[in-house]
C-alpha cells in the first residue's frame, strides 16, 4: 500500500518544558525511502509511490529539536527497513565515511539476488547524514508480526530470524529486538502460527544478546502474555504503543514490562486507554509516535513525525495530573533504565 507519511505535516508544537524520547518511529517511512529487497523477499506492506513526495531526515531532526524531542528510537520492522536503520544509526554517530561502508555492508544481503535493474532504478540510498556525531537515535530491528507468516510461506523466515540478530548486534546504538509480537487484526488464522513462532523466537534472541524487546500487540493481549510467560520475558520488555486496559496495565505493571504511549492516547474514544495510561506505574511509562502513524489529536489522520512526541507528553502529564517536566524527566530517566545511555 501507499505509504502514509507524503502530505501536510501538522505544525510544530511549543517547546516542551524538559525534553522528551521518542521511543519508537520509522523514518524509514518518513522519508519515503524505496529500499532493496533479497532474493524472494516480499515486498514491504508500506511501499511509497513513485509520485509521492517525503520531507528529507533533516526535517525530522529539526521539528524533533524545535519541540523538545531530543531522543529517539529508529524502529526497522522488515528486512529492508531492519538493515537501512541498522547503516542509518551507525552514520548518525559515525559521520559519513562510516555510514558508506556500514550501509554497503548492511545492503550486501539484500544485493545478492536483488532485483531487475528496473526496480533497482527506484531504490534510495541511506540518507546523507544531517551532520557527524549526532546523538539522538537508538535503533531497533525485528520482523513486524504480520511479516513472519508472508516469509514463511516462502521458505525465508529461519534466514530472516537470523539476519535480524546480526543486524541487532552489528552496532552498540542498535539496543532494540523490535517490533516483534502477535497482530490479529490483520492476519488470519492461517497466519498466527507463524506469528507465535516468530515472536518466540525474538523473545529469545533479545535474551541471547541483551536487547530490550519491543512488542506490538493488536488484538491479541492473552496470547502474547501467555507467550512472554512460557518463553521467559527479557529482562528489558516494552508494550510499544500499549493497547490494553487498566487490568492490563496492571498485570504488566506487576511483571515489570514498561508501557508506551503514543498518539492513540489523545484521541477520542480512546478513555480506556486514558485509564490504562494513569494505573500504570511511573517509573515504566515511556512515550513514542510509531511515526508516520498515530498522529495525535487534532492532527490524527496527517502524517506525523517524532516532533509530536510533545502531545502525546502533554496529554499523558494531564492524564496523570503531574506536571509535563516531572512526567518528561521520569520518561527521560526510564528511556535510560530501558535502553541505556544515547551519547
Amino acid at each position: 500500500m501507499a505509504s502514509r507519511a507524503a502530505g501536510t505535516y501538522p505544525p510544530v508544537p511549543e517547546p516542551l518544558a524538559f525534553p522528551a524520547v521518542d521511543t519508537h518511529t520509522h523514518l524509514d517511512i518518513c522519508t519515503g525511502v524505496r529500499l532493496p529487497l533479497g532474493a524472494g523477499e516480499p515486498e514491504p506492506e508500506v511501499r511509497p509511490d513513485e509520485d509521492e513526495e517525503f520531507p528529507s531526515l533533516d526535517f525530522f531532526f529539526d521539528t524533533a529539536q524545535a519541540a523538545g524531542v531530543q531522543r529517539i528510537v529508529q524502529i526497522g520492522c522488515d528486512l529492508p527497513a531492519a538493515r537501512w536503520t541498522t547503516a542509518l544509526v551507525a552514520s548518525q554517530y559515525a559521520g559519513a565515511a562510516e555510514a558508506g561502508a556500514a550501509a554497503a555492508s548492511s545492503d550486501s544481503a539484500a544485493q545478492a539476488g536483488a532485483g531487475s535493474p528496473a526496480e533497482a532504478a527506484d531504490f534510495r540510498t541511506v540518507p546523507t547524514p544531517p551532520s557527524e556525531g549526532r546523538t539522538w537515535m537508538l535503533g531497533g530491528a525485528a520482523l513486524h508480526p504480520n511479516e513472519a507468516p508472508r516469509l514463511a510461506e516462502r521458505g525465508l523466515l529461519d534466514d530472516a530470524l537470523t539476519e535480524i540478530e546480526t543486524l541487532v548486534t552489528s552496532h552498540d546504538r542498535m539496543r532494540v529486538v523490535g517490533e516483534t509480537g502477535l497482530d490479529y487484526f490483520r492476519t488470519g488464522e492461517e497466519g498466527i502460527a507463524e506469528q507465535q513462532r516468530s515472536f518466540r523466537a525474538h523473545i529469545e534472541i533479545a535474551k541471547r544478546t541483551g536487547k530490550a524487546l519491543q512488542i506490538h500487540d493488536r488484538q491479541a493481549h492473552a496470547d502474547v502474555l501467555r507467550i512472554l510467560k512460557e518463553e521467559g520475558a527479557p529482562e528489558v520488555t516494552i508494550f510499544h504503543c500499549f493497547s490494553g486496559d487498566e487490568q492490563m496495565a496492571r498485570e504488566c505493571a506487576a511483571q515489570g514490562y514498561f508501557m508506551s504511549f503514543a498518539g492513540n492516547l489523545t484521541f477520542k474514544n480512546a478513555e480506556e486507554l486514558r485509564r490504562a495510561a494513569a494505573a500504570a506505574p511511573l517509573e515504566l511509562l515511556l512515550t513514542e509516535t510509531d511515526a508516520p502513524f498515530l498522529t495525535p489529536h487534532p492532527y490524527r489522520g496527517k502524517p506525523g513525525g517524532p516532533y509530536l512526541t510533545a502531545v502525546t507528553a502533554r496529554k499523558l502529564a494531564e492524564v496523570r495530573g503531574m506536571s509535563e517536566e516531572e512526567l518528561c524527566s521520569a520518561v527521560w530517566n526510564n528511556a535510560e533504565t530501558a535502553l541505556g545511555g544515547w551519547d
